[in-house]
Parts: C-alpha cells; structure tokens; sequence
C-alpha cells in the first residue's frame, strides 16, 4: 500500500500514480485523493474506469435529489464482477434472480416497498427497542472487560447489530457467524472486488442464504409470527398483492446488510478514533451528553457506505460536467464528507463538532438508508454503556487493521485493543 502523501501537493499525483481512483491502494486509503480533488474537481472523471465521482457535499446532496437524472437502476453493478462466468451463473441458478425493490429502484416502484420497511424502523418503534439494546450492550461488554485478547470487532461491534436486526427479522434460530457469512458474501460481491475463488464461494452462500430465509418465510406464510420477517411475508404493495419470494428475499438481503454491516464498522472506527484522540474520549467522558453528536463525527469521518452508484438517465449537467446519458457515476459520500467547503480542518475528530450531523452517511433524498435511527440508537448506547467504564483504550497491532478495497463500502477487518479499565 502506498505511504500516505505528505501534502496536498505531494496528494494530486495519487490518482495517477495508481492508474484509477479504484485501484486497490487507492480504495484502502482514498483521503489524500479527497485532499487533492474535491477542491479542484468535484465532479471527477477517472479515465481508466470511464466512471465519474461526485466529490464535494453540495453536489452530492444535489445530485441525490435530481431522481429525474439520476437513476438507482445499477442491478447490474451489484450482480459481481463475474456474473457472466458460466460456473457462478450455474451456482445462482439454485436461488432466485435479484430484484429491483430498494436500493436498486426508482420510484414509483421504490416508493411501494420503502413504504413496507419505513414503519419497521420508525423512531417510535427503535426508542422502544433501547432497553434491550442496553441489555444486549452491557453483557457484551461484561464479557469483553474480563478479557486480556480483545478484539473489537469480534467481541462487541460485530454482534451488538447482528444480533439485533437477527431478532428484528426474527432470525434468532441461526448463529450470528452464519448470519455475518451470508452478509460478508453480499458486501464482498457488491464491493466487486474480490478474486475468482472468492466470487464463487459468495455465490454458494447467497444462495445458502436464500433458501434459508425461504424456508422461514414459507413457516411464517402457515403461521405469522410477531416479527419483521412475518409483517414482510402478509404484507401487501399498495394493496394490490403479497410480496413474492423474489422480492422479500431481496428486500431482506439489504435489511440484514444495511442492519449490521455498517453499523459495525463505524463502531470499529469509532474505537479507533477515541484511542487516537483521547482527549476527545475524556471530553465524552467528563461530558455524556455530546456521546450522541460524538456518534454522528464517527458517522461522517467513517462513512462506511464509502459510495452508491447512479446510473444517468439522459445527458445532464452537474457542477459544470456534462454527464453522458447511461454513465456510470458514484455518489461518493466519504469524499463529501470531508469536504473542506463543508467542514473545517475536516480530517480532525472533533467529539462535539457543531455540524457534524451534516454528514451524507446514510445518503440523502428518498433512498437514505432506512435503517439509520436503528444504528444511530446501537452506537450511542454502546458508547454510553462502554465509556463510563474506560479510562483509556490503547492499539495493540495498529499493523492488524486493515481495510481490504470495496468500491461501495469501508470498514476496519480486525481492531485488538486493550482497555484501561475505570477505577
């Protein structure tokens, strides 16, 4: 991996150097390439790729609500880099086909099935699940202190959310490592960059997960139960039929990964940030109250959704680039989250930052990720819970946290760490 350049002079070779902006080096450590180009190009056209980026916060919060031009039909992007291969499309032929229903569509059709999910992780319905959510908290970090290896991800910041959108789906039978497998193969397959091997082994497991769920949405057709996964199954768009299986298994696909995936790696960022800035962590700790905007700093420095795709509809403008019509174009929503037009000394973690929750981590416009008060709820009462018992954490193998190359989505793969406990 490269050094990380020194100044911003040194930052505009960095794209160059490496061919393409998604070049593996690059993807693992973008922010000297936010450095140097979103104040000269915020809307970037990467040659090699033919792809362009959306840098700065002003255009993307723009080009998020221009649904006119902008289109989220990219179910190609996400089928893999290898979806033509004979052996993956042999294996996929087990499952059944991806569809267009979050994520991946436009309205009117997003429009019906944001409706089904909205009230599941409406504010209401999250306040109530806080009590468990402290529960769940405070026995992981029971178990984390008595400790002398931890490892944050694998003890606290990987099953905090799984087994919290596991109970919402009302997947509580399976094995939270199962449940982390078939989101690890979505996440890898979006992120379209993982070797052959690899891409053959996600496909065995999204098609494990298929009839997996299946099989539990076939119960819940006999027998409703008190569960997302049951209010998904007898549900009806606009009244005008049940989802079929195609659609709930898509729908709970991106539940599952937009439920866990990022909620963990922000809380492994976290982590980090407070062990790199630990004045930051004594003044969250002399001062609870700022534990909430503290989370939405962890969101915007983060950003584990990196960047989303849109697909341009026809020819059109934006900050003064003319973007063909069928143009791939990334919303890149960790670039404009670091926008210097948008926050000061944007790199810094400022704990109590005034307009930190400014931030685009969750995207903006009608397909903001709809698990977002969920995560923002586990994070603040994970730190809550974590911060009264700490007097300092250290690193112990900065060398172990690596973020391996995704084109949509950053997280840390291991953080040890060791936690000074409080008095």
């Amino acid at each position: 991996m490269h050094d990380r350049p020194e100044t911003r002079e040194q930052a505009v070779t960095v794209a160059a150097e490496q061919t393409s902006f998604f070049h593996p080096d690059v993807l693992s450590d973008p922010f000297a390439f936010y450095q140097a180009t979103i104040p000269s190009q915020p809307v970037y056209h990467d040659t090699a790729s033919g792809l362009y980026l959306v840098l700065s916060h002003r255009l993307v919060s723009e080009a998020t609500g221009r649904t006119e031009d902008f289109s989220n039909n990219f179910q190609a992007v996400l089928s893999g880099a290898r979806s033509e291969d004979p052996e993956v499309k042999a294996i996929l032929a087990d499952g059944w086909p991806q569809v267009d229903t979050l994520l991946t569509a436009d309205p009117p059709v997003h429009t019906r099935f944001r409706k089904l999910v909205n009230l599941a992780f409406s504010a209401p319905r999250v306040n109530k699940l806080e009590a468990h959510i402290r529960e769940i908290a405070r026995d992981l970090i029971d178990t984390m202190l008595a400790k002398d290896d931890v490892n944050f991800i694998r003890d606290f910041a990987m099953p905090l959310p799984i087994r919290m959108i596991s109970e919402q789906l009302g997947l509580t039978h399976e094995d939270p490592g199962t449940i982390k497998r078939w989101t690890d193969a979505f996440v890898d397959r979006l992120g379209g960059m993982v070797p052959r091997e690899r891409e053959l082994q996600c496909a065995r497991e999204v098609v494990e997960f298929q009839h997996a769920i299946k099989a539990q949405m076939d119960l819940r057709r006999a027998n409703p139960t008190d569960d997302l996964l049951s209010d998904l199954v007898h549900a009806e768009v606009e009244g005008e039929r049940p989802l079929n299986d195609g659609e709930l298994l898509s729908i709970v696909q991106q539940l599952l990964v937009a439920g866990n995936e990022t909620t963990t790696a922000t809380l492994a960022e976290g982590i980090i940030l407070l062990a790199r800035n630990p004045g930051e962590l004594a003044k969250a700790k002399a001062d609870p109250k700022i534990i909430p905007n503290m989370i939405e700093e962890m969101l915007r420095l983060a950003s584990a959704s990196s960047g989303i795709w849109r697909v341009m509809k026809q020819e059109a403008e934006l900050g003064g680039v003319t973007l063909p019509a069928g143009a791939m174009v990334m919303m890149r929503y960790a670039a404009a989250n670091r926008d210097p037009e948008k926050y000061e000394n944007p790199d810094a973690f400022i704990a109590d930052r005034a307009n930190a929750r400014t931030h685009l981590a969750f995207g903006r416009g009608i397909h903001m990720c709809v698990g977002n008060m969920l995560s923002r709820k586990e994070m603040t009462v994970a730190f809550e819970e974590l911060l009264p018992r700490i007097a300092g954490i250290t690193l112990t193998d900065e060398g172990a946290i690596a973020y391996h190359p995704n084109m949509m989505l950053r997280g840390p793969s291991s953080v040890p760490v060791r936690f000074e406990r409080s008095p």
